[in-house]
């Protein structure tokens, strides 16, 4: 049978503020709260409250045949329960139909899978924690920042536990084959793909109240028999796109979230389904593995990592960032912690970029490219300073790699320690119950013995 695999992202861009060079070691905060906050509440109210509201109304409407997917990272997580907590409320609602499931991702949407595989793990095990904490679910599934995907990372996140990932269907990757089918990894065939139609997507999130399109204006009942002309063998339709392009890639006005609506009848009256990305993973065999030796993403003509490390700005932004990644796993700062995820967040990347992809792009309070690139080299500036005031250059990485498997393992030690203590405790607790039982225990024989003794001497007496 046929089925849909719809899946949505919500990130929320950490804004940064202007920062000159004389702020250097005067000032540590690097961010315009007053647009932080602005951007995402008009985000909330214009795309994320009204189209979780309909996705719930979905579910509910469709008795449970309609089911979604989403993927949310740490940060936009931050900045919702502080400005938009409705938001949250109805994330929660969408999770207890049962209906959708939470992908796990980089807590920062940064790039660290391309950089460190140490700080890479370290987020995705932190964002998964944040899920299961806030939705009662740990994550089996994962979703790198904008579909991010190589053979490489592929066995690193394989290596983490998780049994299946999105990626993008890339042409230059596929070729001839189809995205409509699972694959897995080419370094460990454990880890199964999912690969993303990107024109089934982008005909949603990039085209529909596009009044020049050629199949403009779009319909459910069209866009369904579309995925039911496929060949009878492609089984698997996976659909991603950000939330915000309801309501805001593509307005409310254009009536988008009552073609959502749609969508589960029309698919019912052609006898395709809608499944999460567990369910498809664990029912379908991958047909053959996926070779993608340099990283791919879902972003731009290209499908690489050309928008964020494309020209010289943003790779010496990007090397000197992560050149300090080691001492900031050592950090226990938290405020050292939140500045490093918010750095890492990968538009801060996009806004240098140069390239001209044909379509409309704000770098927000910047002018060019060389701007963005002066304002994040400031801030970062003075980000490295902190960082090197707790450890000092003189110390190399070797050092600190010695240094950290040493706390490593200490660690370890301590834990072994807790568990050997927890034991005992446990054992003392059972011998003192076992202790009171049978104290306990004692005296019942010698009542019962002492009852034996004074009946024989009544039955004398009586005599």
């Amino acid at each position: 049978m046929r089925t849909i695999c719809l899946y949505f992202e919500i990130h929320q861009i950490i804004h940064l503020k202007r920062y000159r060079f004389f702020d250097i070691g005067t000032n540590h905060y690097y961010y315009d709260d007053y647009t932080n906050e602005t951007s995402i509440n008009e985000v909330a109210e214009r795309s994320y409250i009204p189209a979780l509201s309909t996705l719930i109304e979905m579910v509910n409407k469709s008795n449970g045949a309609f089911k979604v997917a989403l993927s949310i990272s740490g940060v936009a997580l931050e900045q919702l329960e502080i400005h938009a907590p409705a938001v949250i409320d109805l994330l929660h609602q969408l999770n207890d139909t049962g209906c959708c499931e939470f992908l796990a991702e980089p807590y920062s949407h940064g790039l660290s899978s391309l950089a460190n595989e140490d700080c890479f793990k370290e987020e995705v095990m932190r964002q998964s924690a944040k899920m299961k904490q806030m939705f009662g679910k740990v994550p089996k599934v994962f979703r790198n920042s904008s579909l991010i995907y190589s053979d490489e990372i592929g066995e690193t996140v394989a290596g983490m536990g998780f049994k299946g990932m999105l990626t993008e269907g890339a042409k230059h990757v596929l070729g001839w084959k189809s995205p409509h089918y699972v694959y897995h990894c080419a370094l460990n065939q454990n880890l199964k793909l999912l690969l993303r139609d990107f024109k089934l997507s982008d005909d949603i999130s990039l085209r529909f109240s596009n009044s020049e399109w050629s199949e403009y204006p779009l319909f459910a009942d069209k866009y369904i028999a579309w995925i039911n002309a496929l060949p009878q063998e492609e089984q698997v339709i996976n659909i991603f796109m950000e939330l915000s392009a309801l309501g805001v890639s593509q307005p409310l006005s254009s009536n988008i979230l009552e073609f959502l609506k749609a969508l589960p009848l029309c698919a019912q009256e052609k006898g395709i389904t809608f499944s999460m990305p567990t369910e498809i993973i664990t029912k379908l065999k991958s047909i053959s593995q996926l070779d993608v030796t340099y990283p791919m993403s879902w972003t731009d003509e290209e499908r690489d990592t050309s928008c964020w490390l494309g020209n010289v700005m943003q790779r010496e932004a990007f090397n000197k960032l992560y050149s300090v990644a080691e001492r900031v796993h050592l950090c226990d700062d938290r405020r050292i912690k939140q500045d490093w995820d918010y750095l890492q967040a990968s538009n801060n990347f996009r806004f240098m970029t140069t390239k001209n992809n044909g379509l409309s792009f704000s770098r927000g309070i910047y002018e060019s490219a060389y701007d963005a690139f002066t304002n994040y080299m400031n801030i970062l500036g003075d980000f490295i300073k902190r960082v090197e005031s707790l450890y000092p250059v003189d110390i190399d990485n070797e050092e600190l790699n010695a240094l950290l498997t040493t706390i490593k393992n200490q660690g370890d030690e301590i834990d072994e320690l807790h568990r050997e203590i927890e034991k005992l405790q446990t054992k003392l607790e059972r011998k003192e119950n076992i202790s009171k039982n049978g104290r306990k225990g004692n005296k019942k024989p010698v009542v019962e013995a002492e009852e034996k003794c004074t009946t024989p001497s009544k039955k004398k007496v009586t005599k």
